[in-house]
């Protein structure tokens, strides 16, 4: 049995359904073991977005997602993608080919210092040296990566430990038979000792995985939010992606929400935990709503830019901060209340006994509410005062009112994400995939085909920017190849618009920001897929219908919109 084998055994003990990959000579046993082991192996066109895909998995499924690649620049492409998870903390597990344990420093092929790459940019780090150490260093892998703040972690498999005893030994034949000399032979007496311990016997015993372990909250950290609370009258709860790390509880996270009855506004990942319409959510004037309240709750929401290093809260508000991480807990602000626990499960326990009626909060509700709505004719009025060309907001509101109940977003972009986040309402939970904090474009084809491996009859649809879809085009190829059909929206408006918006006003200048309505409808055709240009609000329409029809014959779909320019985001660069 081959290291392969053992690296195959873990993952089948850890449940784990797909492993992501690009072949590498170093990873091979690993490739074929999991195969003949029944897991999925899904060979991606770059090693970025084997591990953006394996993410997807992690957040969507909550179990570890798994990427293999191989050593020198296999690992070092994954970089990005492996640092997006960590501070998105994501429960990601990388495997490294590397060079022989013999032959490392000495020159060997894609030979480089690998741990000293990978050490600060996840969770935790080995380095495996035999056979026997490959199954415990493994299963500790998985525990780490999920326990606490879930992250990725990297183990390091050198090729020797992979392969078979007997190939290994048979590449250091000669050096052993052709010994003559007194230093040929201490030569060949060391290999010979470094072989037997990297193939050393040892007893493997299965073990269970624990359960993942959070930090938890204490009875007096309910007690406490609850009087702060009955306080308040003007309290207003953000729901962030920190708040989503057990999905397979999302329900009784969206339960205990409609129960407080307090205003939430939801970000990141927590898009669609209250579906499309509830009474409890508000989505425009955020800013407003954190200013003017008494009381705030973050469930899983650091102070960072987002809110303006918790400057958009009024000082004198009261802050629950619930967080499983303690550097985020305190980003920033001291909270009134910092409780250190899983922010889902404090929810669920506070919703039990935050008994208040709502009616209190009826005038500050309906402050919201009237916002709201003003910012929605807002929207609306800017969609149909579209002329020339296709309006990025027109083309939202148009697929909003076709959005498929299952559908599922991977938001690749900045201005044309953006402006769909003001506008496309998620209908379930962990129904909207973005990077998170780290704002990553290039995330588009990897966490759409994790996404659709894991929801298979969900419509995954991926917005792209026209900067950020070259990223991940090629993975329209493995989109084919592996029967995963999506539909990819490009928003064409040959621009990286985000930047150039300020840069121009600012600078004066569009250096750097100018990009060609291209025809990416072609690279979708060119790797097997389908795809339509569209110029109007009634050929997006058509294309999009033409698109649910080849995605239902497993054929990837990419429209190719080719937008007006707009100032519906303008001043939107963040620092």
């Amino acid at each position: 049995m081959d290291g392969g084998h053992h690296v195959a055994r873990v993952l089948r003990e850890e449940g784990i359904q797909f492993l992501f990959t690009l072949c590498g000579g170093h990873i091979s046993p690993i490739l074929v073991a999991a195969k003949h082991s029944g897991i999925r192996v899904i060979d991606t066109r770059h090693e970025v977005n084997a591990v953006f895909a394996a993410d997807a998995t992690a957040r969507i499924t909550g179990t570890p997602g798994v990427a293999a690649v191989t050593a020198g620049p296999g690992i070092t492409n994954t970089i990005t993608a492996i640092k997006n998870a960590l501070l998105a903390q994501s429960p990601v597990v990388l495997l490294g080919g590397a060079a022989p344990t013999l032959l490392k420093g000495r020159g060997a092929l894609q030979d480089i210092d690998q741990m000293a790459l990978m050490k600060p940019n996840v969770k935790w780090a080995a380095a495996v040296r035999s056979v026997g150490s490959i199954y415990p260093t493994l299963k500790k892998a998985f525990r780490i990566a999920r326990e606490g703040v879930p992250g990725p972690v990297f183990v390091e498999l050198p090729l020797d430990i992979l392969y078979d005893e007997q190939v290994v030994r048979a590449g250091f034949e000669k050096t052993l038979q052709n010994s003559v000399t007194i230093p040929q032979r201490i030569t060949a007496w060391y290999i010979k000792r470094h072989l037997d311990k990297v193939f050393k016997p040892q007893e493997i015993s299965s073990e269970s995985s624990p359960a993942p372990t959070a930090p938890t909250h204490r009875s007096t950290d309910i007690d406490r939010a609850v009087k702060l609370i009955q306080a308040s009258a003007r309290p207003v709860a953000v729901i962030g992606s920190g708040a989503l790390m057990l999905p397979t509880e999302a329900g009784a996270l969206s339960e205990s929400l409609l129960k407080m009855d307090i205003p939430v506004y939801l970000s990141g990942m927590a898009r669609g935990v209250l579906g499309s319409q509830s009474p409890v959510q508000f989505r425009h004037h955020r800013k407003e709503a954190l200013r003017e309240a008494d009381l705030v709750i973050l469930a899983g929401v650091p102070c960072d830019f987002r809110l303006e290093y918790g400057r958009h809260i009024h000082s004198r508000a009261n802050v629950i901060s619930i967080n499983r991480s303690q550097s985020d807990l305190t980003k920033n602000r001291r909270p009134t209340l910092g409780v250190l626990a899983d922010p889902l499960r404090f929810l669920v326990a506070l919703s039990k006994d935050a008994g208040v009626s709502s009616s209190r909060w009826e005038n500050w509700k309906k402050t919201l509410r009237d916002r709201e709505q003003s910012r929605e004719d807002s929207i609306r009025q800017t969609g149909s005062q579209a002329s020339d060309g296709l309006h990025p907001v027109a083309l939202f509101l148009e697929l909003e009112k076709q959005l498929d109940s299952q559908a599922l977003f991977v938001a690749d972009g900045g201005d044309f994400v953006g402006t769909a986040s003001y506008i496309v309402r998620p209908r379930t939970p962990l129904s909207w995939l973005d990077p998170g904090v780290f704002g990553t474009l290039g995330i588009g084809g990897g966490f759409a085909v994790g996404a659709k491996l894991c929801r298979p009859e969900n419509e995954v649809v991926i917005i792209y920017g026209d900067g950020s879809a070259a990223y991940s085009l090629a993975e329209f190829d493995t989109f084919v190849r592996h029967r995963l059909p999506v539909i990819a929206i490009v928003g064409n408006d040959a621009s990286w618009s985000q930047i150039a918006r300020d840069q121009v006003d600012i600078l004066k200048d569009d250096c750097g920001t100018v990009l060609a309505h291209s025809d990416y409808e072609k690279v979708a055709e060119a790797f097997g897929g389908k795809g339509r240009r569209v110029t109007t609000v009634e050929e997006f329409n058509s294309a999009l219908e033409e698109a649910r029809r080849s995605v239902r014959q497993g054929i990837p779909f990419l429209i190719n919109a080719i937008l007006q320019k707009s100032d519906f985001r303008k001043g939107s660069l963040s620092m």
